[in-house]
């Protein structure tokens, strides 16, 4: 698994070693007479024309003119061997039953030399997995290194001491499983004709998506973009796609890129078009947007990154990869839905469809990421040591200098904007800013240092808006919250908004309000070709009925503790006033108040029912 070709063989199949150093992807072996070097040929097979292929055949021994003379006409090209099937379906076509076998015989000849340039990668939560030369030689790039040193969690690693792994190796798992899952539907559905170029731009595809993350990964383009530049819309898929321009140009792999068959014109824009979608902005009011590949192969851009129901490969590598050094439970096994997964036609499209009795696995997938954000990614201390991150630098920003391309330098809000200099910006600007010099840092660096010593906000306690409602971030809700003075037996302490910091936290099942099984289509065993919808109450009564919340968070900058302790009487008295949910230690905190909130000393009937009162748990009469 991991090899873009099949056991049968092919440019890279499955390696007997590793490649020995100083050996060079696009160059051929130089062997021995009778292999493809034969005859002084030094040419990568790959490029050769149906001429050279005849030339080779004659050399084997396979050169009666009748072949030769069908296989000109047929116009078969080295550039066939990187697919067996298309390969050895074209022999079919053009030999005779009785010249088959010595011709495939032949130009597996051609296939064995490149075999060892596979690379094995031992990675933790994969095993051990072969990766194409190809990807090799982008991975080998200073503008992939990078992501060496980017947290793939961010802040979330100051919480928990595991979580220490980068962009890097999730880049790679999800090449890797991209290319599981669609050599899968080709070896399950021959006829949906996926060839070894899309293959390895699906590979490609999943390798390159994150190339765009900034310093501490969504805490750059999630919370210090937004507030730095407020008016610049701004997203990593666009950087990933710059970056996999300039990764491309920089390294001169145009070539290289071309000797393993792919055609650029076409498959770079497919590629572009996995990670970040349409090309053209005016694309999604076509029909068809994409231009990388045509409509019948729909399906290929569901694999890296699903925007019809967020089922993807990248959801499989993260689950699996931060859970293990989370160390929380990942309940999701994607390598079941691998056995389960197939493409079917809907509305003039192809999809991947799952099966019908996966669908509760699928639900599974989405609690997962649900609760890995409650647990992990949205833990009340590491976003606000984020936020505290991010007023670093932002106090750093106009002061901090990256050169880029032509001597120009760059702000870290800037940088985006050049990839020579994007590509210096990583988690090590926190270093640089902690152990500056600087009289310009001081600020920034005053507040990293505070991180460093634990001396974070305050957590004053969080809240949940009415179902219905939908609270925008603004600077109002600091003022709101500073003016809200408790009405009865008020704490002798005035608080100001700049003292406080209101944290809005969305969290869902990835598609917002939507429940997002509701865009899955499945398939039966009766009739595998056929798509359906699968609805909710035909899987479980006790699935959710809600598929997004806002949680409210209010941290305290200062650490005086009686303005900490006046401050969460503040918080109750805001809440009360906003019809928000009762903080959960509202009654401890503030019992003085609490009382005054009708809604909030409801206890419900359904929770203290009488003993004579009929329940559905209640015996009935004519049960006994």
């Amino acid at each position: 698994m991991g090899s873009p070709a099949g056991p049968g063989g092919g440019w890279g199949a499955a390696p007997a070693k590793r490649a020995r150093r100083g050996r060079s992807p696009e160059g051929s072996a130089q062997g021995s007479p009778g292999g493809p070097a034969a005859g002084g040929d030094r040419c990568d097979p790959r490029l050769w024309d149906t001429e050279r292929l005849c030339q080779h055949l004659a050399r084997c021994g396979v050169g009666e003119p009748s072949l030769l003379r069908r296989f000109r006409e047929s116009g078969v090209t080295g550039s066939m061997l990187l697919d067996l099937p298309a390969c050895a379906f074209e022999i079919s076509r053009v030999c005779l039953p009785a010249e088959r076998l010595q011709v495939l015989a032949c130009l597996n000849k051609l296939r064995q030399p490149d075999a060892d340039i596979m690379k094995v990668f031992n990675d933790p939560i994969h095993g051990h997995i072969e990766i194409h030369p190809l990807l090799v030689r982008i991975i080998d790039t200073p503008q992939f290194q990078r992501l060496r040193y980017i947290k793939q969690l961010g802040g979330t690693y100051f919480v928990f001491p595991g979580a220490s792994h980068n962009r890097f190796e999730h880049s790679i798992g999800v090449g890797y499983l991209a290319g599981c899952l669609v050599r899968a539907l080709k070896e399950r559905q021959p006829e949906l004709d996926i060839t070894q170029r899309d293959i390895l731009c699906v590979e490609i595809a999943g390798l390159c998506h994150d190339l765009g993350h900034g310093p501490f990964s969504h805490m750059f383009d999630g919370r210090f973009i937004p507030l730095t530049r407020p008016d610049f819309e701004w997203k990593h898929e666009t950087a990933s796609v710059k970056m996999f321009e300039h990764l491309i140009t920089s390294n001169k792999l145009e070539e290289v890129m071309k000797s393993y068959g792919l055609v650029l014109e076409e498959d770079v824009i497919f590629i572009k078009e996995q990670i970040a979608g349409p090309v053209e902005e005016t694309a999604c009011e076509k029909s068809w947007p994409y231009r990388g590949r045509q409509k019948e192969k729909s399906f290929l851009y569901e694999i890296v990154a699903n925007k019809k129901n967020g089922i993807d490969v990248d959801k499989w590598d993260y689950f699996a990869r931060d859970c293990h050094h989370l160390g929380i439970q990942n309940n999701f096994d994607y390598k079941r839905l691998l056995k389960f997964t197939r493409v079917c036609e809907a509305n003039n499209q192809k999809h991947i469809c799952a099966r019908d009795k996966e669908a509760g696995n699928l639900y599974d997938m989405f609690h997962t990421r649900h609760w890995l954000h409650r647990r992990a990614y949205q833990h009340k201390t590491g976003n606000i040591i984020e936020i505290m991150i991010t007023e670093a630098f932002q106090k750093a920003d106009k002061f901090f200098k990256i050169e880029g391309s032509g001597g120009k330098f760059y702000q870290i809000s800037t940088a985006m904007e050049d990839m020579e200099a994007y590509t210096k910006l990583t988690d090590n600007i926190y270093l640089e800013i902690l152990h500056s010099s600087s009289p310009e840092l001081k600020e920034a660096r005053e507040i990293l240092h505070k991180i460093e010593r634990r001396e974070l906000y305050k957590f004053l306690g969080e809240t949940r808006p009415e179902a219905m409602r939908r609270i925008m971030k603004t600077n109002n809700l600091a003022e709101s919250f500073a003016n809200s003075k408790p009405i009865k037996d008020p704490p002798d302490v005035e608080l100001k908004a700049e003292d406080f910091v209101i944290d809005i936290v969305n969290m869902d099942y990835g598609m917002k309000e939507q429940n997002p099984i509701d865009n899955v289509l499945f398939y039966c065993k009766a009739d595998p070709s056929k798509a359906v919808r699968i609805i909710k109450e035909q899987v479980s009564k006790l699935l959710p009925t809600t598929f997004a919340e806002q949680v409210i968070r209010v941290y305290c900058k200062s650490q005086d503790p009686d303005i900490v302790s006046a401050a969460k009487q503040y918080l109750i008295q805001w809440c009360m006033k906003n019809d928000f949910t009762k903080p959960q230690d509202g009654d401890v905190v503030a019992p003085h108040l609490t009382p005054m909130k009708k809604s909030w000393n409801e206890t419900g009937n359904d929770h203290h029912r009488r003993a004579s009162e009929p329940t559905c748990k209640q015996r009935l009469p004519f049960d006994e």
